[in-house]
């Protein structure tokens, strides 16, 4: 059984290991293309402010088409083929984004690269659940999002030096480095499909097997407390993209920053989740979920309090500082409530429901956001307030609900798992 870290990394489970560098490996591509995307539509395609969340939109848009009908499509046909497929898919879009030009081809790419990118997390997720025991679930989701903002470190910090150069070069650098990871999984991934099953979780019941057509890949409208979860998921997500959506405009604006130094501000965020979300995890793991939440609220809530009172250097970093130590509560708590509401054989397709939800910040958040922008600088902050309120303390109670074991026999499910982990090694 894993405690709070595994006490050899030779011990602890390959595939998970495996997890852990795809995340790098995205987290990566993400920190180099996310900072300054806008930057690169407004000055080099010239595209007008309020436009650029449509953008955006193409490539979660892509997820969110995908992601019902194909997203659990890893319980079907296996973690490793799916994984290996997706990170190449994701890192040959970002390639062709350096070669395209014109809005309308750039469009349809973001389109192509989400479809790719809605299977890709949410089987990272379930490979780590596969192979760790239910109890270890929160410590190593942690993990993930620790190894995800290192790669958020190095992606800013290159794409920084790469805007120097060229803003689109950006999407050179992220698209190898998935690439790079996708051949990795081509060697050295194994199929962990089976794992989960092997749990033997009475949750599973003959029915679920033979269940097949669009009602299967649809979780959400099956399971109501998993619907309630992710609609408070997604709102908190979307006001809170507005900080990464919003804060590259507002500093160019106020001429606080440069390209580069955006790039840097975001590196310094992921670096703080590096440095602080294990420890983080460790403070709170006795508090509630709905202490987290609302602590994770009231970050954000500040955080936009400062942004509205002024785009200053200090504000800044105190603004995005206060955005990681929200993330670094809430984070965690989210595929660990999704997990527990899953039967091992609906894994893949749980996830990729709450994939949706977040993937719906990465359109509905930089759309609202930068067209309240464009109706006033500080429109998203003053807005964000109320929102960001009422979000945390539905996240809060819809977190707990799902934590709860609904059957006593859940529990007992747990030794046969960390036995079937054991015969996995």
């Amino acid at each position: 059984m894993i405690n709070m870290l595994p006490s050899s990394w030779r011990a602890a489970p390959r595939p998970a290991l495996l997890g852990l560098l795809l995340f790098f490996c995205a987290g990566f591509a993400d920190g180099a293309l996310m900072p300054f995307f806008p930057l690169w539509a407004s000055s080099e395609a010239g595209i007008p402010v309020g436009a650029i969340g449509l953008l955006f939109a193409c490539y979660a848009g892509g997820e969110l088409l995908a992601a019902p009908l194909i997203g659990g499509i890893a319980d079907r046909v296996g973690r490793r083929p799916v994984l290996i497929a997706s990170s190449l898919g994701v890192g040959a879009g970002f390639l062709a984004l350096f070669f395209v030009h014109g809005v309308a081809v750039t469009a349809i790419v973001l389109l192509a690269t989400g479809i790719y990118e809605s299977v890709l997390h949410p089987t990272i997720l379930t490979v780590i659940a596969d192979v760790t025991p239910p109890s270890a679930h929160p410590r190593w989701f942690s993990l993930a999002r620790v190894s995800s903002s290192a790669g958020q470190i190095l992606g800013p910090a290159c794409g920084a030096l790469l805007a120097l150069v060229s803003l689109r070069s950006v999407f050179l650098a992220g698209g190898t480095i998935l690439v790079l990871g996708g051949i990795v999984m081509l060697f050295a991934l194994n199929e962990t499909s089976g794992i989960g099953r092997a749990a033997g979780d009475d949750r599973l019941d003959g029915g679920d097997d033979e269940e097949e057509g669009l009602s299967a890949l649809l979780p959400a409208f099956r399971d109501g407390r998993l619907a309630k979860l992710l609609l408070w998921v997604m709102l908190f997500e979307v006001a809170g993209n507005w900080i990464e959506a919003v804060i590259p405009l507002y500093a160019q604006d106020a001429a606080t920053l440069t390209p580069s130094g955006v790039g840097a501000l975001f590196a310094y965020a992921a670096a703080l989740t590096v440095g602080l979300q294990m420890l983080v995890s460790r403070l709170v793991e006795a508090r509630s979920a709905l202490w987290l939440a609302v602590g994770a609220g009231l970050a954000t809530i500040l955080a936009f309090a400062l942004l509205a009172a002024s785009p200053a250097m200090l504000t800044l970093i105190g603004a995005v500082s206060l955005c990681s130590i929200a993330q670094m509560l809430v984070g965690p708590l989210v595929p660990t409530a999704v997990n527990a509401l899953a039967p091992p054989a609906r894994r893949a397709s749980y996830m990729a429901a709450s994939s949706v939800a977040v993937d719906l910040k990465d359109s509905l958040g930089p759309s609202i956001g930068t067209a309240l922008y464009a109706l006033a600088p500080r429109l998203p902050w003053i807005a964000g307030i109320p929102l960001v309120a009422i979000a945390s303390l539905g996240l809060g109670a819809a977190i707990g609900r799902a934590r709860r074991p609904s059957r006593p026999t859940e529990d007992d499910a747990t030794p046969q798992l960390g036995s079937a982990v054991e015969n996995y090694r």
